[in-house]
């Protein structure tokens, strides 16, 4: 199925009725849930997206963000407490996430951001018509693991190994793995794997990584492991780790460089399916879209704190050079 031929179809059904601007006559309540960390920018990016919409904040929405900070069971609770509450609408943030946000509610309509294939991945029926009470954006994160560890070894010329985390039974983890292995082999570099089931068993591995075990990270589309980004990049920076990312908020919080999406742009996106979701539009008539910009993002504070020096051809590729 050729994805990108009912985008604009979506677009269309998306941006017809903001000509109006329709004004709500009261306040709607909108649930966010998400795991924390980087995930956050997209409720910045909602914010924004639906500021453009005429909708502000405390007069006509209002957000309750709760953060699993990787922890599904925080999140199962947290989604059906927000029902019980009464939202008008749930937001969430990475397929875990929605997977459990969708079997702990009944009734009230999400609007997702997934890593990859909502169809496959059980989220939705179809792209075109999604159905029922759930519809929003994915971007395929796993897919673009090689080209990650492809610019990692351009920016460190002398990479021999590289170490990641992630949890084994995380289903769009798996598809990035095996990406990073091939990759890993083609690039004649180790990848020095650690799996890992909760936030406990992250935060202990990364304690016990040794200076001499790696000689840089790079991240794996986990929402788990994402939500710690900040003890990830404190323990590179510890360790003089080079790091990759998939999104551009970690590289504005002292991360090497990453090669994704930036989750403010997500937020932005997707408040144009909320808004129209708040307005009467049955979710599962709005198509699915996928998000496919993508910022290479660099900071060279980082880079001369590990004595790197990144190569002309590489800083002129990069969306975004950081040099504070």
């Amino acid at each position: 199925m050729n994805r990108r031929a009912f985008i604009s179809g979506a677009l269309a059904v998306l941006a017809a009725p903001l000509a109006a601007k329709a004004q709500p006559a009261r306040v709607y309540r909108i649930g966010v849930i998400l795991q924390g960390g980087p995930y956050l920018g997209a409720v910045d990016g909602l914010r924004k997206g639906l500021a453009e919409m005429g909708f502000e904040e405390g007069k006509q929405f209002i957000l309750h963000v709760r953060d699993g900070s990787g922890d599904l069971k925080v999140v199962e609770q947290a989604a059906g407490d927000l029902e019980r509450e009464h939202v008008d609408l749930i937001y969430s943030l990475g397929t875990r996430v929605t997977l459990v946000v969708k079997r702990a509610t009944k009734t009230v309509p999400i609007v997702f951001n997934a890593g990859n294939d909502p169809v496959s991945g059980g989220l939705v029926e179809s792209f075109r018509k999604p159905g029922r009470r759930l519809t929003g954006t994915f971007s395929r994160s796993a897919e673009l693991t090689g080209k990650r560890l492809e610019l990692l070894k351009e920016m460190v010329p002398r990479l021999r190994r590289v170490v990641t985390f992630y949890n084994p039974t995380n289903l769009t983890t798996q598809l990035g793995v095996k990406i990073a292995r091939d990759a890993a082999r083609r690039l004649k570099v180790e990848l020095v794997e650690h799996r890992v089931g909760s936030v406990e068993e992250l935060q202990a591995g990364l304690r016990a990584l040794r200076a001499a075990e790696a000689d840089a990270y790079c991240a794996l589309p986990d929402g788990m492991v994402i939500s710690q980004t900040a003890l990830i990049i404190d323990t590179a920076r510890a360790k003089k780790l080079a790091t990759m990312f998939i999104e551009q908020e970690s590289v504005a919080q002292g991360g090497l460089a990453s090669y994704g999406v930036s989750y403010f742009a997500i937020g932005q996106l997707s408040a144009r399916y909320v808004h129209q979701i708040l307005l009467g539009v049955n979710p599962g008539d709005l198509p699915i879209e996928q998000f496919d910009r993508l910022y290479f993002v660099i900071n060279l504070k980082t880079a001369r704190a590990l004595g790197l020096t990144i190569p002309p051809s590489l800083l002129q590729r990069a969306d975004q050079v950081i040099d504070p």
